[in-house]
């Protein structure tokens, strides 16, 4: 009997297992939506996703909502305790900040977070080129040991250039580790890794997708440590598009920056963590973990965030800053997906008579939580918000900046992917002279972007509302 056949005559048997199947999937997909789900909006829509998609709904939320790997994500907290006894830790008391901003930095370092420190040196680089130029020149001049962890690193002019980097350094017998996730990096292709392998290079993929319920938890952090002493951080990946050598993208606009200094030490202690999680090596020893002197004035607090814990450090930050802002509130993002709470604050501000603005895409890479924004977008338009879209090309920085006196800035965007799901690292400066400076740029991208009319926003298509209103069912994953 051929297949259609088969069909032909059991088919009212079919259909009743697939109802069964679709009923059992359904129910047991909602038990685990109500327990797993803290935020009333994140389980309503992954509720309606269930009722509304049958068999595919359920099979979305174990892809892409089953947001908590127990298993998985309890092995990395044990190994992060084991790994935090056989390292230094940056030890001490918080370095004194100013005190409208302490509370802060008590925030950030709630439940085994990094200490503010002093006495680091910062260079801010608002270009790809820059800021690739100078962590090549930095791997070359690696004596012990080179640490570098990217969400995204590809095998095209760009990264070539990066891996023969390293693979010099190991020529050189230096120690090189590379860590990739294996989502962002899919692409990578395993030859060019033996090839660094083969050189002397340990490379090794964050959470490999061999169980599809892995795939919703990245490592999107962006971290380069040379030799303990001088570390790199931001928004930046490695690949032709972050330097503006991509046609589909154009100009790259993105911020990442150097430190020197005490606060290297949290880069480090975050890469090596991820590390040992990843591979079971326990890298220790004062090589790694070397002493500082003061390199420059800036006070700088390291804050990293994953789904491993319940406390979402990097979005604290952002809510108790925005709460207590008493000028401006300026932010910049390529996605802007935020949970209620984030939202309210930033509403709050806005009509509270500060200057609030937000930075965000023109042409987007992404049209799902770019439409999603767009949502969002009315909201912040309606309570008073200054939206901004970068016409120049792809507006990738991520950062946010409060009365001219304090900023965070690394790989976390506005959004539930990064603040909830995610693995992220950011840094907050403490620091004048730091804020103005990215303040001067934020102006700058102004410059390139254009205004969203209140008024003439509210009369756009009703089909381009229903694709946003659509598109936002699935904020609690984007």
């Amino acid at each position: 009997m051929s297949f259609s056949q088969f069909v032909a005559v059991f088919w009212q048997d079919i259909a009743g297992w697939l109802l069964l199947l679709e009923f059992a999937l359904a129910g047991g997909t909602l038990v685990a939506v109500l327990h797993l789900k803290r935020e009333p909006m994140s389980a309503i829509a992954w509720a309606l996703t269930v009722l509304l998609l049958p068999i595919l709904g359920p099979i979305l939320f174990l892809l892409f909502g089953y947001q908590t790997i127990p298993r998985k994500l309890r092995k990395r907290q044990q190994r992060g305790q084991a790994y935090k006894k056989f390292v230094a830790r940056v030890d001490g008391e918080s370095a004194e900040v100013p005190p409208p901003w302490a509370v802060l930095a008590r925030i950030a370092q709630h439940e085994d977070g990094f200490p503010v420190t002093r006495g680091n040196a910062v260079e801010f680089y608002h270009e790809g080129t820059e800021a690739f130029e100078a962590m090549l020149a930095a791997i070359e001049r690696a004596e012990h040991h080179v640490h570098a962890q990217f969400f995204i690193c590809r095998a095209d002019a760009t990264g070539r250039r990066f891996f023969e980097a390293l693979r010099r350094c190991a020529r050189r017998k230096v120690e090189v580790r590379l860590l990739v996730d294996s989502v962002g990096s899919y692409n990578l292709s395993s030859r060019v890794l033996k090839e660094l392998q083969r050189h002397g290079c340990q490379t090794a993929s964050f959470l490999p997708i061999l169980n599809p319920l892995r795939v919703n938890l990245r490592n999107h952090r962006k971290i380069l440590v040379v030799d303990g002493r001088l570390g790199f951080t931001g928004g930046m990946n490695i690949g032709d598009e972050y330097l503006g050598l991509h046609p589909n993208y154009g100009y790259w606009r993105d911020t990442h920056f150097r430190v020197i200094g005490p606060a290297v030490e949290g880069l480090q202690h975050t890469f090596l963590e991820d590390w040992y999680f990843t591979t079971n090596e326990a890298v220790k020893g004062p090589c790694y973990f070397p002493a500082h002197t003061a390199r420059g004035t800036t006070l700088v607090q390291v804050v990293a965030s994953g789904p491993d814990k319940d406390y979402k450090s990097i979005r604290e930050t952002y809510v108790a800053a925005i709460l207590r802002a008493s000028r401006r509130v300026w932010i910049a993002s390529p996605y802007f997906v935020p949970d209620a709470g984030l939202r309210d604050a930033i509403v709050l501000a806005a009509r509270s008579g500060l200057d609030v603005r937000f930075l965000g895409l023109f042409r987007p890479d992404k049209w799902l939580p770019f439409l999603a924004a767009r949502y969002y977008w009315a909201d912040l338009l309606a309570a008073g918000v200054k939206v901004y879209q970068y016409t120049r090309g792809m507006m990738h920085s991520k950062y946010v900046l409060v009365d001219g006196e304090w900023a965070s800035v690394g790989s976390a965007n506005t959004d539930n992917r990064s603040l909830f799901l995610n693995f992220e690292l950011n840094c907050q400066f403490f620091d004048t002279a730091a804020v103005r400076e990215l303040e001067r740029a934020f102006l700058r991208d102004l410059e390139y972007s254009v205004r969203l009319d209140p008024v003439l926003y509210g009369t756009r298509p009703l089909v381009a509302r229903l694709a946003e209103n659509a598109c936002r069912l699935f904020s609690p994953v984007l």
